[in-house]
Order: C-alpha cells, then structure tokens, then sequence
C-alpha cells in the first residue's frame, strides 16, 4: 500500500495567516470545531463555510418521509441537503444538483465522508434550469427546495469575485469555466445596457451616476477588471452624498452593484424562469416545494408563477404570504436578514 504522505500547512509570516489561501481553517472549516462555534456565537459565518438558513421552516414545510425522492436544485456547501437525508432515515434518495464544480465537489466528499452513499445521494453537475432532464432520469420528485442565494463560501474567497470587500479577480461566475467573466461583460456592453442592468437587477438608486464614472475609467484606459477597481469607482460616483451618510450609501450601492453583475453574468432571472416554468412537471401528486429568495426580483417572480400555476390548476395551494427567519436566527447569521420563504403543494 503507498504510504500517505503528511501534507505540510501553508507557511506564512507573522502571527496570523493574511491571504486566504494561507488559511488552512477556512479551507476544513469542519476541522475546528470551537473555532466555528465561536465565531458563531458572535453573530458571524466562519470563513469557508455556510450556514444553512431556515432549516426548521424547510423541513417543517416539506413533511418528508422515508422512502421519498427529493431534490436540491443547488447544492451549496450540503447543509440542507444533509438535514433533508436525514430526514429520509436511510430510505429514499435525495439529487443533489450545482453549477460550481469547485464547491460542489468538496461538499459530496463531506455528505459520503457523512455516510450518505451513491444510493441515497446523487450529485448532478448541472444548472437547475434544467430539473426536467433531471426528472426524465430520476423521475418525480416528492419534495423539492432551492436555496437562490450565493454560498458563503463563494463569498470569502476573493479569487471568485463575488465580494467587494476583498480584493480579486472581477469574476461573479458560479462556474468559472464557462461564459464571460463580470470584467468582461463590463467591456462588451454599453453604458445604456449598464444603467438598465442596475436598475433592473438590483434597483440601484445611483445607476446613471455610477455607469457615468464606470465609462469613464475605462475610456480613460483604467481597466475595471478586479473588485477593488470597481468599489473606487463606485465610490467616486457618489461623492456629491452628504457626508455623514456617504459610508452607507457607498457600502449598499456596492452590494446592489456587485448583486446586478452577478445576476447578469449568471442569467439568473431567464434561469429561475425556466425553473418555475417546468416546475410542476416534476413533482408526484401532492408534491411539496420550498423556495428561498434573497432579493425582490427574485420574489416577485416567484410570486407571479405560483399564483399563475395555482390559477391553473397546477399547484393545489400555495403560501399566502413569505415566510421569514426567526429573530433569532437573524441575529446568529446576518446573512439570513433578507430572506424569504414561499411554498407550494402540487
């Protein structure tokens, strides 16, 4: 048998390790155990992790049962997944499904590490858009869930972009490997296109002013091709806020702005459509579906194409109004403040 060979940690200077790939806790979170509960107990999400939110709501919801098929249109780091097989009591199986092949990868080494082999967990490297190819192999599902939001994961690492807190790479793809990085969709649109993006993706109040700064970097030849670059434009955008009040708009207009690239980047709007089109083709009779959204636009579409399919006669009932996180649970994980919940039984 070939000898395991103990692999070194990352060497780094000075007390505390800075650069995120000299992190060694952020890449097995799982590992340090009192590291993550305190690090909770603050109110924070350790780095290299995500915590699963609504847990309770979901699987109160849900009702699952042994022997049922269910499926989770997105992955993410497996705490919901994990709850949901758990659940099933060892009979019945669970489709896991994700477009990251970087995170998802990690989390179907931790759910089989977990004991949840090939016969109760299946993992599909492909896009939700696409449950109807899904169900042509599995078959109807009895309960589904999808979690729209972006894993923390994917936020702490700056080589994916997605933050504008930590320097990197312009990227916001949820799989690098394929389409146009948000850098280079900034070069290939017009000023116009971006305006509208803004205002359409994530409401932003400063779109015209920040497309303005944006345009002009890049005329200027300074190219917008990293997070930090594009937070300094659009700080400079909106140096006429009074200044007590600068801070704050800077630091939402920055999540607004880096929120309409990703969503753009991603084509998560036409995604979520298909999903909520070919929806109920894949559920059995009586068949239960959760939805977390994250964002207005998110909802109102989710909104719109439950009452259209209840109208229909394609869902039995649906969720009057959303369902949001307990106090409680907003105070333990922030990142948890905006969601909400809708539901609905075919």
């Amino acid at each position: 048998m070939e000898e395991i060979k103990h692999k070194r940690r990352v060497h780094y200077s000075g007390k505390y390790p800075k650069k995120f790939e000299e992190k060694y806790k952020e890449h097995d979170p799982e590992k340090y155990g009192d590291t993550i509960a305190h690090v909770i107990s603050k109110g924070s999400t350790p780095a290299g992790m995500h915590i699963s939110i609504m847990v309770k709501e979901i699987l109160d919801f849900l009702q699952i049962k042994p022997g049922q098929q269910g499926l989770d249109c997105t992955l993410g780091y497996g705490g919901h997944t994990r709850k949901m097989l758990e659940k099933l009591g060892g009979k019945g199986c669970i489709y896991g499904l994700d477009v990251d092949p970087i995170e998802s990868s990690k989390t179907v080494e931790r759910l089989r590490k977990a004991g949840f082999d090939e016969d109760r967990f299946k993992f599909r490297l492909i896009n939700f858009a696409n449950i109807d190819e899904v169900a042509n192999e599995a078959g109807k599902f009895d309960f589904v869930l999808a979690d729209l939001g972006v894993s923390s994961m994917q936020i702490d690492n700056p080589e994916r972009g997605f933050s504008y807190k930590i320097d990197g790479p312009l990227d916001l793809r949820l799989d690098p490997s394929h389409g146009e990085s948000a850098a280079e969709r900034l070069q290939n649109i017009t000023k116009e296109e971006f305006v509208g993006m803004m205002v359409e993706n994530s409401d932003e109040p400063y779109a015209e002013e920040i497309a303005d700064k944006v345009f002009s970097f890049m005329k200027k030849g300074k190219n917008i091709d990293t997070t930090t670059a594009l937070r300094e434009a659009i700080e400079q955008a909106l140096w006429k806020v009074p200044t007590e009040e600068k801070d704050q708009a800077i630091k939402k207009s920055c999540a607004r702005v880096f929120q309409a690239l990703r969503i753009d980047v991603n084509s998560e709007f036409e995604v979520l459509y298909s999903f909520l089109e070919k929806l109920p083709t894949i559920l059995n009779p009586g068949g239960r579906v959760a939805i977390l959204t994250f964002h207005s636009g998110e909802d109102r579409l989710v909104k719109k194409a439950f009452k259209e399919h209840l109208k229909e006669g394609a869902f039995s009932e649906i969720s009057a109004d959303v369902v949001r996180p307990s106090a409680e649970e907003c105070r333990i994980n922030p990142r948890s403040k905006s969601t909400k919940m809708r539901w609905a039984i075919k």
